[in-house]
């Protein structure tokens, strides 16, 4: 939706430094779908872009997940959202693919970045955790340029990938814990419930129920994923603990985008970091794909799942100039229908 928004149609920017953002958001840690609006944010207004920009991403899911977790305090219940979510899941499939398909025509530009794309997705299906196939994918590219470029020398990346465990904390101290939360998490929004697990609900601090009605409150809600933690942290001290939370984990991506925005150009310049970023992009994509795969091994289980998929690639593909909100509007509102029907 981001690269439709901001490259077909309001001319931001071009392909190329599009996926080039996205390559260095995979390298950071942090919500990836948020650190990208703060990146295009950011390269279209400075500093000033970049607030606006995540401002603006992250309180619509925030505002919605504060009320929804102050209705489900006094309540004890979500609303019942399961036969729409249903619905979402096999819509936003081909979605994915079609803003992947531009994104591959211009990574997978040499005989190598094909081997590399191969080899992340392959590694991506096996469950190799995603930034090490980010890490590889570019240092192996660095290493065959390096190793072709005559009388060049390879002066080095060491990536650190430093994994403290969290300690999750009540009360006044709660900003601290999530802020360390988003310092360190890498991945998508689904490998931060895994992490709340064992730092959470195996704690005792929070019970596995809220934490799966939290999940499903960061999927039907717009906006990032990890909007689901102003819903966690509302149930465990108000909305106080609620802003904090939300406060502490975003902060990190805002100061990591801030850091590594104005390396992209510089590392594009510099043939061995170029070579670093192409191994990167194409393992980006390949992400892409494994993601799309999992997802369909999850979510395409029956024919109403089916129904939804194909009708959504329909739209999807052949009526560009729809919205792809509308396309998952629709999805959500043909699950629900579809499952009102009794088999």
């Amino acid at each position: 939706m981001m690269q439709r928004e901001v490259v077909e149609k309001r001319g931001w920017m071009d392909h190329a430094h599009f996926l080039d953002l996205i390559g260095a958001t995979n390298l950071i840690p942090g919500p990836n779908s948020t650190e990208m609006a703060i990146h295009i944010g950011q390269e279209r207004a400075g500093w000033r872009g970049l607030l606006v920009a995540g401002a603006c991403f992250i309180c619509p899911a925030v505002v919605i997940t504060g009320i929804i977790a102050w209705l489900y305090q006094q309540y004890g219940q979500i609303p019942q959202v399961s036969a729409f979510i249903f619905g979402i899941k096999p819509a936003i499939i081909p979605v994915i693919l079609a803003a992947a398909l531009p994104l591959a025509k211009r990574a997978l530009k040499g005989a190598l970045l094909w081997v590399i794309a191969i080899a992340a997705l392959v590694a991506g299906l096996m469950g190799v955790n995603e930034i090490y196939v980010m890490f590889g994918a570019g240092l192996l590219a660095l290493l065959w340029v390096a190793g072709r470029l005559s009388g060049g020398r390879l002066r080095g990346i060491a990536p650190v990938l430093l994994q403290v465990p969290a300690i999750v904390v009540s009360n006044a101290r709660i900003f601290f814990s999530f802020l360390k939360v988003g310092a360190i998490l890498y991945g998508s929004g689904y490998v931060l419930f895994a992490f709340l697990d064992s730092e959470l609900v195996q704690k005792g601090l929070l019970s596995r129920k809220v934490l799966i009605d939290a999940i499903a409150v960061g999927q039907f809600t717009p906006g990032p994923v990890f909007s689901s933690v102003t819903f966690i942290g509302w149930q465990m001290g108000g909305w106080q603990s609620a802003a904090l939370a939300t406060l502490a984990i975003f902060l990190p991506s805002f100061v990591f985008v801030a850091i590594s925005h104005p390396l992209v150009p510089r590392m594009r310049r510099s043939k061995l970091f170029s070579a670093f970023l192409d191994g990167v992009n194409a393992a980006s994509v390949a992400i892409i794909l494994t993601v799309c795969i999992e997802f369909g091994r999850a979510t395409i289980t029956d024919w109403r799942a089916i129904a939804i998929a194909v009708a959504s690639t329909v739209v999807v593909f052949g009526l560009p100039k729809v919205n792809n909100a509308f396309v998952i509007i629709g999805g959500a509102v043909l699950g629900y229908l579809l499952r009102l029907i009794a088999i």
